[in-house]
């Protein structure tokens, strides 16, 4: 598998392996050792899977405490997946990197916890798919608003996205108060 290290120290786009023929494909989406190697915890505890048509965006998503990292690819489909640095102190907070994720390039993005995290399906539709380092703990997530000007994300939108209400109501990253937001431990 190839690493590809981002503008972010921990955000990594990961691009398997593939062995294809007449008969399709195979590829290794996870293997613990090579993963931890790569700087992904071992012990990914909850598997997620969402599907969306096109123009949705989800997000963005954050929960302190049990602060979520996350490993996710797209199964079918197309979309932009954001990492958005949510920790107080980092020299990075409030920065945001960006990869294009198909079923097509089998891209992974690993978004470590204590990041806000979304996507936007840019294809016809999107089934995505992603390993958590926690549990869900609906009482702590949060929402930060996916056009915080702050932020500046460069979403590549085709109209006006289809939101949930919950994201619809969220707020700037700024607004949100520190003790919300996982503290940085370092490089």
């Amino acid at each position: 598998m190839k690493i590809i290290e981002t503008e972010i120290p921990g955000v990594l786009v990961i691009e398997p392996r593939v062995f294809g023929d007449e008969r399709g494909y195979f590829l290794e989406s996870w293997q613990q050792e090579r993963y931890a190697a790569a700087g992904i915890p071992p012990g990914l505890v909850q598997d997620n899977q969402a599907y969306s048509r096109h123009g949705v965006l989800r997000g963005l998503h954050i929960q302190h405490p049990h602060a979520q990292g996350k490993l996710v690819q797209v199964l079918r489909g197309e979309v932009f997946d954001v990492a958005v640095d949510a920790r107080p102190g980092s020299p990075w907070f409030g920065r945001w990197v960006g990869a294009l994720l198909s079923g097509e390039n089998h891209r992974q993005f690993w978004v470590p916890a204590g990041f806000a995290h979304g996507y936007y399906v840019t294809g016809a539709d999107a089934l995505f798919s992603y390993k958590c380092s926690d549990y869900y703990h609906p009482e702590n997530e949060l929402s930060v608003a996916w056009n915080d000007p702050a932020i500046g994300i460069d979403w590549p939108l085709r109209g006006e996205p289809i939101l949930s209400a919950k994201d619809l109501a969220a707020t700037p990253l700024a607004a949100v108060p520190t003790e919300r937001l996982p503290a940085y431990a370092g490089p």
